[in-house]
């Protein structure tokens, strides 16, 4: 749900023109984008309209932090199934990943790969000693904290890549070294901090 279209009836009619222009009956899942302050809870109630109407398979947010998240559960009937957000191991957010974990919300990593700024000492380090790219050592690191990624890339070699993860495993004590990176560093916006 773009920001500039959140709000009760905005969120409705908005959903309504994307299934014509999909020329589709439903979705498999709808986000709240933002938490644009004044409107995410009505926003929310909408979604969960479509969601009770069979019109959305599964509901959630992007970009929320653990007081957005506190606050529409503190009204909402049906809880996030998803929280979209910024992680990477520059941004490891281990106080909202657990508290998603506890709540049952499935972490999802937009921006992964930082923009491709792979060339960090320590993951080039693992990428030799596992026999990886530093992109897959990334994307390992995300899926073994039970996070679901989305790595971006136009390249046919680059998809194939980021998709060949499951024929090794990062060692407990590397996953801790990895953790170790987080600097709180965003190359997108804060979402305390954005004027929707």
């Amino acid at each position: 749900m773009w920001n500039n279209e959140q709000g009760y009836d905005n969120t409705l009619n908005a959903f309504r023109n994307s299934l014509e222009r999909l020329q589709m009956d439903y979705v498999d899942l709808y986000l709240v984008h933002w938490p644009v302050a004044g409107k995410y809870l009505e926003t929310y109630k909408a979604i969960e309209h479509l969601y009770e109407q069979g019109k959305v398979r599964a509901i959630g947010v992007s970009n929320f932090l653990i007081h957005h998240l506190e606050d529409l559960m503190g009204s909402c009937r049906i809880k996030p199934m998803v929280n979209q957000v910024e992680f990477h191991p520059l941004l490891t957010s281990k106080k909202l990943l657990m508290f998603c974990r506890k709540e049952g919300i499935q972490l999802e990593s937009w921006r992964p790969l930082m923009q491709g700024r792979l060339d960090i000492p320590l993951i080039r380090e693992l990428a030799s000693k596992y026999g990886k790219t530093p992109a897959q050592i990334v994307l390992r690191w995300h899926l073994q904290q039970g996070v679901v990624t989305i790595p971006k890339s136009v390249r046919k070699e680059r998809i194939e890549e980021n998709a060949d993860l499951y024929d090794f495993e990062l060692a407990p004590e590397d996953i801790v070294r990895i953790d170790g990176l987080n600097e709180d560093r965003r190359f997108g916006a804060d979402p305390d901090r954005v004027d929707f």
